[in-house]
């Protein structure tokens, strides 16, 4: 935990376009099934082990052109494995990019900036972006005037939220407008209390998965 649980201001987010889908590809590769050797079934590895076994047994105890099938057996364990894992990573990867080739990073996720308070997630801007402001995901938020325009998050109105190794994502609804929210955990070199972000969030939704269904339809 940070010495200090809250920012005193703003932390720039300065997420840039290969994070923002590098952030994307880890969501959607945590939702999809693992393609990791621990994805493997018991009965799987039972019946990988008994293939292997006969088919050492097999090279040990025949000769001659007959042996040819047992190594057929051990090159099949071998590609199966080689499908299982890496085959998958590279569909999962492949479905990924067909899915969000055409979407770009919001202009607004260039000039925002981050702060955590306990009544909620701060988002700032420099107040010459008016039209960021107008942003579907900013309707609905009371806006503070300044230098930077800032709307505020009520952690309460967070619906569902999730987590990989380098971001925390939400989804929010706020006065009838849906949004979500990429914080990446490099932030926390620059003193953005990461910790304090995922315990209020584990506080409204004890339970990480990002559930869409969750918010209600628009108006």
């Amino acid at each position: 935990m940070a010495l200090y649980p809250y920012t005193l201001q703003p932390v720039a987010l300065n997420l840039t376009e290969a994070e923002f889908h590098q952030a994307q590809y880890e969501l959607f590769a945590s939702a999809s099934p693992s393609f990791g050797l621990s994805s493997f079934k018991t009965k799987e590895w039972i019946i990988m082990a008994v293939v292997v076994v006969l088919a050492i047994a097999g090279l040990i105890f025949v000769t001659g052109y007959s042996t040819i099938i047992f190594w057929l057996m051990l090159v099949g364990v071998v590609i199966y494995l080689l499908a299982r894992t890496l085959g998958f990573k590279w569909y999962v990867k492949r479905e990924f990019d067909k899915q969000v080739a055409d979407q770009e990073m919001p202009d607004e996720m260039r000039q925002m900036k981050l702060g955590v308070q306990k009544h909620g997630l701060v988002m700032a801007m420099p107040s010459n972006q008016p039209d960021m402001m107008k942003n579907s995901q900013m309707r609905g938020m009371q806006m503070r005037a300044g230098a930077t325009q800032q709307a505020v998050i009520p952690w309460t109105s967070i619906k569902s939220w999730d987590e990989t190794d380098d971001y925390i994502f939400m989804m929010f609804e706020l006065k009838g407008q849906q949004g979500s929210q990429i914080v990446p955990k490099r932030l926390q070199a620059q003193k953005f209390p990461i910790d304090t972000v995922r315990q209020h969030l584990q506080e409204v939704v004890p339970v990480k998965g990002l559930n869409p269904e969750n918010l209600q339809p628009p108006a």
